[in-house]
């Protein structure tokens, strides 16, 4: 019986503590959040607005350090090209090596290469990630980019990484020109000197040789890998390639400088990754170095096709394969010279001044003075004396017979 009262009092019980739990859990929540609770929730709010004004990290798409690392690579091999050649196998060497690249590829790491260079301003870097802040304002910048790139040619620091690029493709235009200079001044001189024997002597199968400069023109340029991994990481860190010496430069800018800014504008605002191949290509794709480099390889072919001696090659090396380079990277990436004229000096012209002088007639002529004239005495008419009677009877009237004397 009395284990039947407890059980009956433990089950009239268990209603009481349910209550009892609910009431305290429902003191709990009238109490509000803890401590704990609210820290939290402040931290996660900071955090976001945090997030909400940082710039996105710098994004480069691969592709781009290696198209990079293509032109910079072979820009930097061909420079290294001298003359003082020895021997005529040294020169088809030579011209192998520089005809085995495509100018579509060259051009599309020209711009990928001054792209890396701009990203190495930390002024350009810091004006571009004003407009990264915004979330809304990015994408609104990132498209304004994409249908001009001109955009980023005027957006803050724009100025300095112009000069970077500028000083940049600079050092690499003089170190091309030095070398053309060298190959095609041994041209002239293999002439003359102890090589002249083999310069001047015709090339051995010339069909074979143009035909394996042009086989090696159509082969796709491999990157090197070292070089594309120093170029991503100085793309991504803003340092390692050691751009200086650039001074400001104002737009507009010329082609390669202006799609480069673009590109890294892009990268900047985190919208030139492998996700945007489609923009960073279109960007990297620019007229006027590469139809400068197809002109040069068409000038190359038709060069080697005239060629006849070692050292015409030799020149066909230096002029259209060395220094063309170094010409079509000027054309489109260096500004055009400028003839600066200084301000017009202002001139006093005065009128001439004109006196005029009294009028005087001129002095009537004076009358011709007539000299007289000596005329000849006449001789006289008279017959000589000692003619006869009959001679003197048949001179006519006025006309005179002279005989000689004793006549």
């Amino acid at each position: 019986m009395r284990s039947a009262m407890m059980r009956r009092g433990l089950s009239l019980a268990a209603p009481s503590l349910a209550a009892l739990c609910a009431a305290a859990v429902l003191a709990g929540c009238t109490s509000g959040p803890s401590e704990a609770e609210v820290e939290a929730a402040r931290v996660a709010a900071e955090a976001a607005a945090l997030a909400a004004r940082t710039p996105p990290p710098i994004n480069l798409s691969q592709s781009v350090a290696q198209d990079a690392a293509i032109y910079l690579a072979f820009s930097r091999d061909i420079a290294a090209i001298r003359g003082g050649f020895e021997s005529p196998e040294a020169i088809q060497a030579a011209l192998r090596q520089g005809a085995t690249y495509d100018p579509g590829q060259i051009s599309r790491g020209l711009v990928a290469y001054a792209s890396i260079v701009a990203l190495q301003s930390p002024a350009f870097v810091s004006g571009v990630n004003q407009y990264g802040i915004n979330p809304t304002g990015r994408q609104e910048m990132i498209a304004r980019i994409v249908a001009d790139p001109r955009v980023a040619s005027y957006m803050p620091g724009a100025q300095e990484a112009a000069g970077l690029i500028m000083a940049a493709l600079d050092r690499e235009i003089d170190a091309l020109s030095a070398a053309a200079n060298s190959v095609e001044n041994d041209a002239y001189a293999a002439q003359a000197d102890g090589r002249r024997s083999w310069a001047i002597a015709h090339v051995a199968d010339r069909e074979a040789r143009l035909a394996g400069a042009k086989d090696l023109s159509g082969q796709t340029m491999a990157a090197p890998a070292a070089e594309s991994a120093r170029l991503f990481a100085a793309a991504s860190n803003g340092a390692g390639l050691g751009a200086t010496g650039g001074r400001r430069r104002d737009p507009p800018y010329p082609p390669v400088v202006t799609n480069a800014l673009a590109l890294a504008a892009l990268a900047a605002l985190g919208a030139a990754g492998e996700d945007a191949r489609a923009n960073t290509a279109a960007l990297q794709s620019e007229g006027v170095s590469q139809n400068c480099l197809n002109e040069s390889k068409l000038n190359l072919y038709q060069c080697l096709a005239a060629s006849r001696p070692s050292y015409e090659d030799m020149f066909c090396l230096g002029r259209h394969i060395v220094r063309d380079l170094a010409t079509c990277t000027r054309g489109a990436a260096m500004p055009a010279a400028t003839v600066t004229v200084s301000n017009p000096v202002t001139v006093e012209v005065r009128p001439p001044v004109i006196v005029t002088a009294p009028f005087e007639p001129p002095a009537p002529p004076r009358p011709a003075t007539l000299q007289p004239t000596t005329l000849p005495t006449p001789e006289s008419s008279a017959p000589p004396a000692t003619m006869t009677p009959t001679q003197r009877l048949n001179i006519a009237p006025g006309a005179l017979v002279r005989t000689a004397p004793g006549g």
